[in-house]
């Protein structure tokens, strides 16, 4: 508890801005239970005074977050921005080209404004073939070392091909159970990046 004071009192109040889609958007699950929502709570506990928005959309692009995270950025001036985005770029077969444009994009607007950014890996389902899910997972690998920024790379891994109970029925969204599992990968990484600061 010492030690999480200090790191409190070394740093700026954290304000998190999350970017995502439907796997940031409480898809079919209640929005009390969605890693955002468990992640804006838990985080209180190292930084009692943080204030977490979750901009996150169902079925939101690279290029829709690109378009939306100015006027974001404007709005709620967070320190740190969390991008999960990419997974319905890959779903809907999108120039591998514009996905990393506008990756790159969201994270060379926040870094101008002096915000720390995360971005979460994103995996595709198998079915899709393992040469399109390697490109598709360069993209990420690649930006975030580009950027040198944090990268939490296996979001869903523990939880996806995991256990039934996980999963919702179309492979794809987590279930409610799963919620707290990504919330404290999250919340873990986080915590790393306000240390090293």
């Amino acid at each position: 508890m010492l030690f999480q004071t200090q790191v409190y009192a070394d740093n700026s109040v954290p304000k998190i801005l999350i970017l995502g889609d439907s796997l940031s958007a409480a898809y079919n699950i209640p929005i009390e239970s969605s890693w955002p929502a468990l992640f804006d709570t838990n985080i209180r506990s190292s930084y009692p005074h943080a204030s977490v928005v979750n901009a996150s959309i169902a079925g939101e692009t690279t290029f829709g977050g690109a378009q939306r995270l100015e006027k974001l950025l404007a709005r709620h001036k967070p320190t740190h921005l969390i991008i999960e985005l990419g997974g319905n770029d890959g779903l809907r077969g999108f120039n591998f080209n514009d996905t990393t444009h506008n990756l790159n994009t969201m994270i060379n607007m926040a870094k101008q404004q002096d915000v720390s950014v995360m971005l979460i890996g994103v995996r595709l389902p198998p079915n899709l073939g393992a040469a399109y899910n390697l490109q598709f997972q360069n993209i990420f690998d690649s930006v975030s070392t580009r950027h040198e920024i944090y990268y939490l790379a296996k979001f869903l891994e523990g939880v996806a091909a995991s256990d039934a109970g996980l999963m919702q029925n179309d492979a794809i969204h987590p279930t409610a159970k799963a919620q707290p599992i990504l919330a404290d990968k999250v919340l873990n990484a986080l915590l790393i990046m306000l240390i090293q600061q």
